[in-house]
C-alpha cells in the first residue's frame, strides 16, 4: 500500500478548497517487494513561512496519533462565517473537520492486508487498472448531537449582543465542550462506516523535527534511547550477559561496603543512638537501565581528534539528529508488522542550521541513507518520505535528483487561507501555443521547455517559489535599474522581490508555472518595433504605430497578433501576470527598448549624461556636440540605443555607480515601469499613499 493523497478541509489555515496534498502517485515509484520498500521519489511540501506546510504534517499526526482536536483546530474564517449565518437564523451548516485519504493498493505485494478495509473499497475500485486501484477513507470530526448544539448556539447569541469578539470566544469555548465531537469514518460514497476500524492500524507516522530541542546533550539522549531500546529486550543475549555481570558486581560491591564502610558509619551512629534502634545498611543497586542511561558519550571524530558534541557545528548536529531519529524509528518498529502498515516518515525543515551545499546534498543522499539503514535491519518497511521545507536549495536538489517537478506540493497563502498547487511536469508547461501542432512536435517542445526550466532553476529560479513577488527582465540595464529603484521604495523593499534576467522568448516558458504559483509577477519587455532595413540604416525615430508590427514573442502572445497598429496600452494583465512594455509616447517618440525609454525620460538629467559619457564617450559627444545640446538625445535616441548595444553591461554598471553616489536629482523610471510597480503594490496589499 502507499499513500496517494491527503485532502484537508477547514483545519487551521485550510479552507474548503485547494487543500489536496499529493504523494507518490504511482506504484512504479515504489520498489518491488523483493527490495527494501522505500519510495524512489520524495514527496516535497514547499512554501514560504506561515503558508501552511507544518499544518499538513500536523494533520497527519493528529489523524493517526493524536485524534484530540480542539476549537483552535478549526479554520477561523470558516467559524466566523458560520456565526454570521447563525446570527441570521440559518443553522443549515454545522461545524466539522474533514480529512480525505486515498490509499493505493499494490497487488504485487501480497502482504497488503486488503480484507481489513473492505468497508472502504468499492467494486469500482477493484475493477480499475493496477495503477489506479485504490480506496478512500474520509475522517470527519463532527458533532454527536446537532440539535443540542444548535440550541446552545441560539442561547449564546441571545445572551451576547453587539460584542462580536466576546461572542466568538464563547463560541470557541462551546466547541471545546468535552465529548460533544466524535471522529467518524466514511467511505468514498460519504456513507458512515460503523466498524472497529482504527486508522492507526493502517498508517504509521514518524515525525522528525530536527530544529527542536537543540540542547548540548541532545544527540547523547537520542543515541542512548536507541541503545536502551536495542538492549532493553528480555530476549537480548548480550543484554542478559551484562545483567548477570551487574548482579555479580552488586553482590561484590555490597559485600565490600558491608565489610569496610558500614561498620565505620555505624560506630559513629552508635555514639548518638542505641545500635538496636538505628543502624545503617549500604548496598550496591546498579541496574542495567541506569547503566544504559549514562552509557553513551557522544563525540565526533575529526581526523585524529575526538570533539565533544557541544563543540560541533549546529548543521552537523542537526544532520546527526535526523540520522539518530531515523535509526530510533526503525529500531522501535514492531518485528511482526512487515509490510502490513503504510509508513510515512515526515521530516520538517531539515535545512535548519545547514549551509547551502549541505542542503543541496541532503535530498540527494537521504533516500540512500534510509535504504542503507533498512538494508541493515531484518525489518522491511513499506515507507514513504515526506519533507517540508522553505529551502530553495532543497527544492532545487529535489528537481534535479528526480529530473521532475512531480511530487512537489507548493503551498501559498491567499486571503489568509492556505492553497496547495500540485506541481507536475504535465502542468508546468503552457500547452495553448501547441494547438494545431503534431503530437511529435508537441512532445519535443514540451521536453525542451521542461529541460530549460529545470536547468535554469538550478541557477536561480528556484527562488521564485519563496518570493513575495517576481520581476522578469530581459537585460542587464533593466536588472540594475529595477534592483536599485525597488530597493529605494520604502514599501516594496520590505518584501522579498526576486528579479530574473532572462531572454523574453525563453521567459515565456515560465508563464504557466508562475500562474500556477499565483505569485504577483511583472514581466518587463520591449516593444521591439519591426523596422525596414532603410529605417535601421537611417536610425529612424518612430512617432506612429500605424502599420507597425512587433518582433516580440511575449507581446505577440498577449496581443494575439504581431500587428500593433491599434495598440492603445502599455501593459497586458493575465491573472497574476502584468506584462509591461513601451506603449506610451515619450517626447512624442515610441521607444523600443528600456535604454531608449530611459534616455527619453531623462535626457536632461546630469547623472544619466555622465553615465552615457563615461560608457560611450565618442558616440555621446558626437550626438550632443560641443555645446552639449542634450535635446539632441531625444532626436537621436534610437541611434544612441543601437550604439549602446555592445556596451550595455558597461552602461548599466556606470549607471549604478552614478546612482549609488547621488541622493538627489535621480533619473525617473519610464511610465510603463512606474505603472507596473504601482500594480505590484496593489497586488501585495501595499498602500500607494505617500509615507508619513
Amino acid at each position: 500500500m502507499y499513500l496517494k493523497s491527503l485532502e484537508i478541509k477547514k483545519f487551521r489555515k485550510f479552507g474548503v478548497d485547494n487543500g489536496l496534498i499529493e504523494f507518490v502517485d504511482s506504484k512504479e515509484n515504489l520498489m518491488t517487494p523483493e527490495d527494501i520498500n522505500v519510495a524512489k521519489t520524495i514527496s516535497l511540501i514547499v512554501g514560504k513561512n506561515n503558508s501552511g506546510k507544518t499544518t499538513v504534517i500536523t494533520a497527519l499526526n493528529k489523524i493517526v496519533n493524536e485524534p484530540n482536536f480542539i476549537a483552535n483546530d478549526f479554520n477561523f474564517i470558516y467559524l466566523n462565517r458560520l456565526i454570521e449565518q447563525y446570527k441570521n437564523g440559518n443553522y443549515d451548516e454545522i461545524p466539522y473537520l474533514s480529512f480525505k485519504i486515498v490509499i493505493g493498493i499494490d497487488e504485487r505485494n501480497h502482504n497488503d492486508i486488503v480484507n481489513n478495509f473492505v468497508p472502504f473499497i468499492t467494486l469500482e475500485d477493484l475493477s480499475q487498472p493496477d495503477e489506479k486501484k485504490d480506496f478512500t477513507i474520509i475522517l470527519k470530526y463532527e458533532l454527536k448531537e446537532d440539535e443540542l448544539f444548535k440550541t446552545s448556539v441560539k442561547e449564546l447569541i441571545e445572551s451576547i449582543q453587539d460584542n462580536d469578539s466576546l461572542l466568538f470566544n464563547k463560541f470557541l469555548s462551546l466547541l471545546n465542550t468535552k465529548d460533544i465531537f466524535a471522529l467518524n469514518y466514511y467511505n468514498e460514497n460519504d456513507e458512515i462506516v460503523k466498524t472497529n476500524f482504527n486508522i492507526k492500524n493502517l498508517i504509521d507516522i514518524a515525525i522528525i523535527n530536527p530544529n527542536e530541542n537543540q540542547g548540548e546533550k541532545d544527540l547523547s539522549k537520542i543515541f542512548s534511547k536507541i541503545i536502551r531500546y536495542k538492549y532493553g529486550k528480555e530476549d537480548n543475549a548480550v543484554a542478559n550477559i551484562f545483567k548477570s555481570k551487574i548482579e555479580e558486581f552488586n553482590k561484590d560491591m555490597s559485600d565490600e561496603l558491608e565489610t569496610n564502610v558500614t561498620p565505620d558509619i555505624n560506630s559513629v551512629i552508635n555514639k548518638l543512638q542505641d545500635k538496636n534502634t538505628l543502624q545503617a545498611y549500604l548496598s550496591s543497586d546498579l541496574s542495567f537501565e541506569q547503566l544504559l542511561e549514562q552509557l553513551i558519550k557522544y563525540q565526533y571524530k575529526e581526523n585524529t581528534l575526538y570533539i565533544p558534541e557541544n563543540q560541533f557545528g549546529l548543521g552537523y548536529r542537526n544532520l546527526m539528529r535526523i540520522i539518530g531519529e531515523l535509526i530510533d524509528y526503525v529500531e522501535q518498529y514492531p518485528e511482526g508488522d512487515k509490510h502490513s502498515k503504510l509508513n510515512v516518515i515526515c521530516i520538517e525543515e531539515p535545512e535548519v542550521f545547514m549551509h547551502p551545499q549541505m542542503q543541496e546534498l541532503f535530498i540527494y543522499h537521504i533516500k540512500e541513507a534510509i535504504d542503507t539503514l533498512l538494508s541493515n535491519s531484518e525489518k522491511k518497511l513499506n515507507s514513504q518520505l515526506l519533507i517540508s521545507t522553505h529551502s530553495a536549495h532543497i527544492l532545487n536538489s529535489k528537481i534535479h535528483t528526480s529530473n521532475s517537478f512531480d511530487h512537489i506540493n507548493y503551498i501559498y497563502e491567499n486571503e489568509n487561507l492556505s492553497n496547495v498547487v500540485n506541481l507536475k511536469d504535465s502542468n508546468a508547461i503552457l500547452d495553448a501555443k501547441l494547438e494545431g501542432e503534431t503530437d511529435e512536435v508537441k512532445e519535443k517542445r514540451i521536453k525542451e521547455e521542461l529541460n530549460f526550466i529545470k536547468k535554469h532553476i538550478k541557477f536561480k529560479a528556484s527562488e521564485l517559489f519563496f518570493s513575495d513577488a517576481i520581476i522578469f527582465v530581459e537585460g542587464i540595464t533593466e536588472e540594475v535599474l529595477l534592483s536599485y529603484y525597488v530597493g529605494l521604495d520604502t514599501k516594496l523593499n520590505k518584501k522579498y522581490i526576486t528579479i530574473f534576467n532572462i531572454d523574453g522568448a525563453h521567459g515565456l516558458v515560465y508563464h504557466h508555472l508562475i500562474k500556477l504559483l499565483n505569485v504577483p509577477t511583472i514581466i518587463i519587455t520591449d516593444l521591439d518595433i519591426k523596422r525596414t532595413e532603410e529605417e535601421k540604416k537611417d536610425y529612424t525615430q518612430i512617432d506612429s504605430l500605424a502599420d507597425k508590427k512587433t518582433t516580440n514573442n511575449t507581446i505577440i502572445k498577449y496581443n494575439t497578433t504581431n500587428d500593433i497598429s491599434s495598440l492603445s496600452t502599455n501593459h497586458f494583465i493575465d491573472a497574476n501576470l502584468y506584462i509591461a512594455f513601451q506603449g506610451d509616447k515619450t517626447e512624442d517618440v515610441y521607444a523600443t527598448s528600456l535604454e531608449e525609454s530611459f534616455i527619453l525620460n531623462n535626457y536632461d538629467n546630469e547623472l544619466l549624461n555622465n553615465a552615457l559619457y563615461k560608457s560611450k564617450r565618442n558616440t555621446y559627444l558626437e550626438i550632443v556636440g560641443e555645446d552639449k545640446e542634450k535635446q539632441n538625445l531625444v532626436a537621436r535616441s534610437y541611434e544612441l540605443q543601437r550604439k549602446l548595444s555592445d556596451s550595455k553591461s558597461k552602461f548599466a554598471n556606470e549607471l549604478l555607480y552614478q546612482l549609488s553616489n547621488e541622493e538627489e536629482n535621480l533619473p525617473t523610471l519610464p511610465k510603463y515601469i512606474e505603472d507596473s510597480l504601482t500594480w505590484l503594490k496593489n497586488e501585495l496589499g501595499l498602500s500607494t499613499e505617500e509615507e508619513e
